[in-house]
């Protein structure tokens, strides 16, 4: 990883600080700090500085959502999302810097094509406007059992794996599965901190996390404080339709860039 500079590290920052906002309001906003640390940094290196920032942002999702976690549906997507790290790992084993930009452009952009998709479901969808999401050890929607977690699960595992993108496939699969928006919160903010903290070996392995992506982490992880602040409290104020369109059209102009370099 060369030095950065003073620029750079501003833009870091800025790209740490929408961490924050996503985890706590707007998931979809990760994309854009991927694009961003995959645009400044090396893109092997960028997933393994970037992973901690990600761990500190769903810390501060589970102070505030913890209690409205569906447990049923995490035990039942974790074995499928262990399958998908496991074959993130191995690429990453293979891939050099050029394979892995290269992947993470196409990775956003297909991503980008699953939001769309994810958008126009909740369009036509119907059903109670309770916002914390399926009553304790209730099933998932028709649609949503088993076949469908091991799908989610294991293209969430590698997507993260490899490029931190697995947020919309998870938000795909939970919206799915009829979750409203603090049901929503609370699953994604257990499920990201299990399996971000679980990726932390794998990463140390590959190289992806050492001394100096740490130092980096240090000088960044405070952003994402203020963040999440500013996402807890404009949760409830958002307008969710112009915010997806203006982080659709960044991840695909940060999806076509990565290609294109």
């Amino acid at each position: 990883m060369d030095t950065i500079s003073l620029w750079q590290l501003a833009v870091l920052a800025a790209a740490s600080t929408l961490v924050g906002f996503s985890k706590t309001a707007v998931s979809g906003a990760n994309t854009i700090s991927l694009a961003v640390f995959a645009a400044v940094l090396p893109a092997r290196e960028s997933t393994g500085v970037l992973l901690p920032i990600l761990i500190v942002g769903d810390l501060l999702a589970v102070r505030v959502y913890r209690r409205h976690a569906h447990w049923p549906t995490l035990l039942r997507l974790f074995p499928a999302v262990a399958v998908g790290v496991v074959a993130g790992t191995l690429f990453l084993v293979w891939a050099d810097d050029a394979a892995v930009r290269t992947s993470i452009g196409a990775i956003l952009l297909f991503m980008t094509g699953v939001t769309l998709w994810r958008r126009r479901i909740a369009e036509k969808g119907t059903g109670s406007e309770a916002d914390t999401g399926p009553a304790e050890g209730d099933e998932p929607a028709p649609g949503t059992g088993r076949t469908a977690a091991r799908g989610y699960g294991v293209l969430g595992g590698f997507t993260t794996m490899v490029a931190n993108a697995g947020g919309p496939v998870m938000s795909l699969y939970l919206l799915s599965a009829g979750f409203r928006k603090l049901g929503f919160l609370g699953t994604s903010a257990w499920f990201f901190l299990i399996l971000n903290v679980s990726k932390v070996p794998f990463s140390v392995g590959l190289g992806l996390i050492d001394a100096r992506s740490l130092l980096l982490d240090a000088c960044l992880l405070l952003f994402v404080l203020p963040g999440a602040y500013l996402g807890r409290v404009c949760v409830d104020r958002i307008n969710q339709k112009v915010f997806d369109r203006i982080v659709i059209g960044a991840t695909v102009i940060g999806g076509l860039q990565l290609l294109l370099i």
